[in-house]
C-alpha cells in the first residue's frame, strides 16, 4: 500500500529534498554550510517577499511565535490576540506565561476577525503595543484577512503587526513589506515542505527596534542574538544541519515554480477540493476558507472513528480530525506544500470509497467529476 498523507502539517516532503537531507553531515562552522545558509536567507526573503532578515530557528513554529513574545515585550506591557482556533488560543496563554496582558479577541470557529474587530480594540486599548492574528487558522481552515488588518493597524495605532503565517507562508498571497508587517512566524513542515524543526521569523525594523526596550528573560529565544548572527550569515546557535540542507532544496524549487504561481496553484487546489466534497452534499465548516487547509463536516451517521480507520488502513490515507468541540465533528484535507491536481483527484476518490463503505448515500463519482471540471475550468 502506499500511504499518502493529507495532513496540514507534516506535509509531504520531495523525494529529491528527502535525497538531499540523507547526504553525509557538514560541519555548520564551515564555508560549505555558509553557502547554503546565504541562499537559504535570500531564498526566504523571498518567500516572505521582504528585504528584511528572516531568521532561521531550530525548534517548531510554537518555538518561533514565544521567541517573538519574549523579545519584544516587557512584563505588564499590552497586546491584543485574535482568538478563532486552537492556535489563536494558543498565542493568547502563551504571553499571559510571561506576565504580558493580552486582550483577547474571542471569534468564532470557522469566522476570520475583521477589521473593524481589530480597530474596535485598538480604540479600546491605545496602549496596545502590538496585534497578534493567524493568517491561517490550522484548527479551523479559515483564512484572514492579513492586508487589510495591517493597514487598520497601521493608520491607527503605533502597534506592531504580528502575523502567525505557519500555515499560510507559501499558500497564502504574503507581502510582508508592501503591507507593513512587523512579525511574520513560520515552520518548516507546512508550506516549505521539510519535516518539523525548523521556524523563520521575519522581522521589521520596527520590530528589531522594539527589541532594545524588552525585558522578558529569554536566552536562546532571544531574536536579538538571531538578528546579530543573521547579519554574520551565521547561527547564534548550533542549528539543525540537515533540515537547513533540505529547506535550501525546498526554497530552490519555490523559487523555480514562482511565488505567485505557488500561491494561485494553492487557491487552485483549495477550489478543487471544495467543489469535489460539496458535490457530495458535504458542508464546509468555515465561512472565510484557508488555501492550506479544508474542514468538512461529517455527515449524519458516519462515525469519524470508522471513517479514519477505513480511509487510513483500507487506503493509505492520513487525514486531520477536528479539535475540541468539533472532535468527531469535522475532518480536514490538507493541500498544502508539495501537492498537485492529482493528489486532490486521489484524495476525493478515497474519500468517496469510505464514505460508502460508511453508508452514506450519494452518486458514486459526483465528486470525483467536479474536482476534475474544477481544474479544467
Amino acid at each position: 500500500m502506499k500511504k499518502r498523507l493529507f495532513t496540514p502539517g507534516p506535509t509531504p516532503v520531495p523525494e529529491t529534498v528527502m535525497l538531499k537531507m540523507a547526504e553525509p553531515i557538514i560541519h555548520h562552522r564551515n564555508p560549505e554550510f555558509g553557502e547554503i545558509l546565504t541562499r537559504v536567507h535570500q531564498n526566504l526573503q523571498y518567500l516572505f517577499q521582504t528585504i528584511q532578515p528572516v531568521v532561521v530557528l531550530t525548534c517548531s513554529g510554537t518555538g518561533g511565535v514565544e521567541s517573538t513574545f519574549v523579545s519584544l515585550f516587557s512584563p505588564g506591557d499590552t497586546i491584543i490576540t485574535a482568538n478563532g482556533g486552537k492556535f489563536g488560543e494558543r498565542w493568547v496563554k502563551m504571553p499571559k506565561a510571561y506576565g504580558v496582558n493580552v486582550v483577547e479577541l474571542k471569534i468564532e470557529w470557522g469566522k476570520g476577525v475583521t477589521p473593524d474587530e481589530i480597530l474596535a480594540a485598538l480604540k479600546a486599548h491605545p496602549d496596545a503595543k502590538a496585534v497578534y492574528v493567524v493568517h491561517s487558522e490550522t484548527s479551523t481552515g479559515t483564512a484572514t484577512d492579513v492586508k487589510s488588518i495591517a493597514k487598520v493597524i497601521r493608520e491607527n495605532s503605533n502597534a506592531l503587526v504580528c502575523v502567525d503565517g505557519i500555515t499560510a507562508v507559501g499558500a497564502h498571497e504574503m507581502k510582508f513589506d508592501e503591507w507593513g508587517i512587523d512579525v511574520c512566524v513560520t515552520g518548516s513542515q507546512k508550506g516549505l515542505m521539510i519535516p518539523p524543526g525548523l521556524a523563520f521569523v521575519a522581522l521589521s525594523k520596527r520590530a528589531i527596534d522594539k527589541m532594545e526596550s524588552s525585558t522578558l528573560p529569554k536566552f536562546y529565544f532571544d531574536l536579538r542574538k538571531a538578528v546579530k548572527s543573521w547579519q554574520g550569515n551565521d547561527t547564534p546557535w548550533t542549528p539543525a544541519v540537515s533540515l537547513i540542507i533540505g529547506v535550501d532544496a525546498a526554497l530552490q524549487m519555490l523559487r523555480a515554480e514562482g511565488i505567485e504561481n505557488i500561491w494561485t496553484r494553492h487557491e487552485r487546489l483549495a477550489n478543487g477540493i471544495r467543489a469535489g466534497v460539496t458535490a457530495l452534499g458535504l458542508k464546509l465548516f468555515s465561512d472565510s476558507p484557508s488555501f492550506a487547509v479544508t474542514p468538512v463536516w461529517l455527515p449524519a451517521g458516519v462515525e469519524w472513528k470508522q471513517f479514519n480507520k477505513i480511509l487510513k488502513s483500507k487506503y493509505g490515507i492520513t487525514i486531520a480530525g477536528g479539535q475540541d468541540d468539533y472532535a468527531g465533528k469535522i475532518f480536514r484535507l490538507s493541500h498544502l506544500g508539495y501537492y498537485d491536481e492529482f493528489d486532490m483527484v486521489t484524495m476525493i476518490t478515497a474519500l468517496e470509497m469510505t464514505l460508502k463503505e460508511c453508508g452514506y448515500v450519494f452518486e458514486t463519482g459526483k465528486g470525483v467529476q467536479a474536482v476534475i471540471t474544477s481544474f479544467q475550468q
